[in-house]
């Protein structure tokens, strides 16, 4: 059962900014301090910047959790991550979206459900990758049954040729985009660099968001499903990457002070940034 409202339309943008929350290491990972208090403070501030700063969503991820389990987290991991999503969600009036690393979508629509969250990101949704954690499948057949099972209202948005991984198979990546979208039913896709941080291929953009504009004119179905830049992206290549055909960015690097990924978010760094993507918008219409 699909979502009952499409992803777009879940933001308050046509062409959505979407900032990420990287939470530190929690409890039972090796890096944890031992203060959830302050996990969970972090993760606000940040949020509550993001907010400020302009972006039309969060995505709520445990990037601190390295090394990640390949697929399925301990209980602790879901319990932890749906508490700070709850008081995310209770703090902020932007939609939430849960990631949880390295590719339990399960959990992240469990949590996701529990939190009230819009959407999920989902790693490896469709097909195989090789990545640090090992090869890790595509569960699509147990995602979206679960959604319907558990009554989660939260849009799918998958990977395409996930980054830290490589794809195993000749697919290319518009067939890769295809078979996300038509057969794993996923409700939008994610194009990213080789790592966190790293440049997205313009190209890559190009091509999936002209595979699945060819495909709905094959079909004649109403809405494209929409396709997000998920790395790489900065005030001077969001402009870019909205031109390359993309319907939205994810961001998290450079919107960190000093463009260090593990560093708290930087108010002046989002507000640049969604003023950029927001000239490219005016300068559309």
């Amino acid at each position: 059962m699909p979502p009952s409202t499409p992803l777009l339309d879940r933001f308050d943008a046509a062409r959505p900014v979407v900032g990420m929350v990287h939470l530190p290491p929690l409890p039972g990972a090796p890096g944890f301090d031992g203060d959830r208090d302050a996990v969970r403070d972090r993760a606000l501030e940040d949020a509550r910047r993001l907010e400020a700063g302009g972006v039309d969503g969060l995505v709520l991820e445990n990037f601190g959790d390295a090394p990640f389990y390949p697929e399925d987290v301990p209980t602790h991991v879901v319990a932890e991550m749906t508490a700070v999503a709850t008081a995310l969600t209770d703090a902020v009036d932007v939609p939430v979206g849960i990631n949880v690393l390295r590719n339990d979508a399960d959990a992240a629509l469990s949590i996701a459900a529990a939190a009230g969250c819009d959407f999920v990101r989902v790693n490896v949704h469709v097909g195989t990758a090789a990545t640090d954690q090992g090869v890790l499948e595509g569960r699509a057949h147990e995602t979206i049954r679960l959604r319907d099972r558990i009554d989660a209202d939260a849009a799918i948005l998958a990977d395409v040729h996930v980054k830290h991984a490589a794809p195993i198979g000749e697919a290319s990546i518009e067939r890769a985009a295809l078979e996300t979208v038509e057969r794993g039913r996923a409700d939008g896709v994610i194009v990213s660099g080789p790592g966190t941080g790293a440049d997205t291929a313009l190209e890559d953009v190009e091509r999936v968001a002209g595979a699945l504009e060819d495909s709905r004119e094959e079909t004649g179905e109403t809405l494209r499903k929409p396709v997000f830049v998920g790395s790489g992206v900065t005030s001077e290549t969001v402009g870019h990457c909205l031109a390359a055909g993309a319907d939205g960015v994810i961001v998290g690097t450079a919107l960190k002070e000093g463009g260090e990924t593990t560093n708290p978010v930087s108010l002046e760094r989002v507000e640049d940034l969604v003023s950029a993507a927001r000239a490219v918008d005016s300068s559309d219409g």
